[in-house]
């Protein structure tokens, strides 16, 4: 069977772009499946994939927040930290129209929309992340102070199991 060849997305060309030292990994998508699957597909741990989330605050002003793929996000904690009263996440079309991305394929590289980012700081612990580039069963391997260079986001601590 051919190797199939890592697609190009927005993502990737802001990548290289910043020449960020990244790794292509490819796996089988399924629908519903998040983090345990392409964690599970790679043979990764899922604490080191890392999700990313579209939400809005009660303005619906957009936003990214990067979490363990092992853990979800404490709204009421994200929204006392950040200063606004509600964060809920956005419905997929609304993720898919600020991102430019399909949902389950989301990447905070490269993004239709600039939106701030927030970034679950236990990630910044990790050797290595497994973050998506930008297509559904496409996620790209680096280091996360590699991350952090690139988007500057604003550290938190908001997730929970």
């Amino acid at each position: 069977m051919a190797r199939e060849k890592a697609p190009v997305t927005p993502a990737v060309r802001l990548l290289r772009a910043e020449k960020v030292e990244f790794t292509d990994h490819l796996y089988a998508y399924q629908e519903k499946g998040g983090t345990s699957v392409s964690s599970r597909e790679l043979g990764v741990a899922e604490h080191c994939v890392i999700k990313t989330l579209i939400m809005e605050d009660e303005a619906r002003n957009p936003l990214i927040v990067l979490m363990h793929g092992d853990l979800q996000v404490s709204t009421r904690e994200l929204a006392r930290s950040i200063g606004v009263k509600q964060v809920t996440p956005c419905t997929p079309d609304m993720a898919s129209k600020h991102s430019g991305y399909l949902v389950g394929g989301t990447s905070p590289f490269g993004t239709r929309r600039q939106m701030p980012v927030y970034l679950e700081e236990s990630i910044t612990a990790l050797e290595r992340i497994y973050i998506n580039g930008g297509k559904r069963g496409y996620l790209v391997a680096m280091a996360p102070h590699e991350l952090v260079r690139v988007l500057r986001p604003v550290m938190v601590k908001v997730g929970i199991r």
